[in-house]
């Protein structure tokens, strides 16, 4: 009998928010602490400012009748500065964490993370080109712009070797991933050999990912390629459920797989392509939170794309908030703390597991 993708998902066992009830509960307790991380990350910053100065500042902006106003220079340092900073974080988090969910379903490996598709390197090798020579060696592009370019050609190259048959094989697409990484790689690091030391510096804050620049004119592209690529998903989820058990199923179930492929490569690379352009190389988020969504709702990726695109607005602003904390005044690149926490984390997925085959 025909099978609806709906119903094309490997059974995982029984994970603890499964269950509609508790899906449920776990939605409303993800809203509940992107708030409350929201709150304290806008509270939070190297200048001390009063809790009533900041919160009649935003209550000021959004309109609402309040008895507590601040001063001209809290009011810039608030709503200029630390509302958009926080609203990013919750952004790229998001955006950041339903990539890695597409790239693992692609390449059906669960290493899948933007590094590994080339976007990141690509995108590194463009930004430091302008750091090292200069935005006139590339027609006078900003460093967003060429990291934004450097990140596609890059893809756009593993796109191409990858391809066999009119399809790509999830082993090709990492295997030219991989190697063009390193490819890519081997200038960037080239151009590092020559760089000043104060260009040195600002390329190794860029690779490691900062949120420091946080904008509201920085924050409206990476916000609506984020939301129109989440609404996408979610709304082909079950056709990610069918991807995910294989290319047969796939087309057992009347989808064009070689079609749907090229269509969420595209989306992904433009949606990691944008935010990697703004704020720079932060690892491991891709890679960890599709595996904490997965262990927390099963393998439907009906719930996954919803539970890692909330996981991944807690998880970077939470990390943001540690980067802003830990060397104050100064401040950690957010790529340092966001590894510290993944790279653990791994490990002990990878240590679990092992023992849930031995008990096999």
């Amino acid at each position: 009998m025909k099978r609806s993708p709906a119903t094309a998902v490997r059974s995982t066992g029984a994970p603890p928010f499964a269950s509609p009830q508790r899906f449920r509960v776990l939605l409303a307790i993800s809203g509940f602490a992107i708030v409350v991380i929201a709150v304290a990350s806008v509270s939070i910053g190297a200048v001390t400012i009063g809790l009533g100065d900041i919160w009649g500042s935003v209550a000021q902006h959004l309109g609402m009748a309040g008895t507590h106003t601040s001063t001209p220079v809290n009011d810039q340092i608030v709503w200029q500065v630390r509302v958009p900073r926080t609203i990013l974080a919750i952004v790229v988090g998001a955006g950041l964490a339903i990539a890695g969910v597409v790239i693992q379903v692609v390449v059906r490996n669960p290493l899948g993370d933007p590094y590994l598709i080339g976007i990141v390197p690509g995108a590194s090798l463009g930004a430091v080109i302008v750091i090292v020579f200069g935005a006139g060696v590339l027609g006078g592009v900003s460093l967003s712009a060429a990291a934004f370019i450097g990140g596609l050609l890059a893809f756009a190259l593993v796109f191409v070797l990858a391809r066999r048959g009119g399809q790509w094989p999830p082993t090709r697409l990492v295997l030219a991933g991989v190697a063009v990484g390193y490819l890519v790689s081997s200038f960037t690091f080239f151009f590092q050999t020559i760089a000043t030391p104060n260009q040195s510096q600002r390329v190794l804050f860029w690779s490691l990912g900062s949120i420091a620049g946080a904008s509201w004119a920085s924050l409206l592209l990476p916000a609506v390629v984020t939301a129109a690529a989440t609404t996408w998903l979610m709304w082909n989820s079950a056709r990610l459920n069918a991807l995910a058990s294989g290319t047969d199923l796939g087309y057992s179930l009347g989808i064009d797989v070689a079609r749907f492929q090229l269509t969420l490569m595209v989306v992904v690379s433009v949606l990691t392509g944008v935010i990697v352009a703004e704020v720079g190389g932060i690892g491991f988020v891709g890679l960890v939170i599709p595996h904490i969504a997965r262990l927390l709702v099963g393998a439907d990726h009906r719930r996954v794309v919803v539970t890692a695109t909330l996981l991944g607005a807690c998880f970077l602003p939470l990390s943001d908030i540690a980067a802003r904390v830990l060397r104050a005044p100064a401040e950690l690149p957010i790529g340092v703390v966001t590894s510290a926490i993944g790279a653990p984390f791994f490990l002990y997925l990878l240590v679990s597991s092992g023992r849930t085959a031995r008990a096999r």
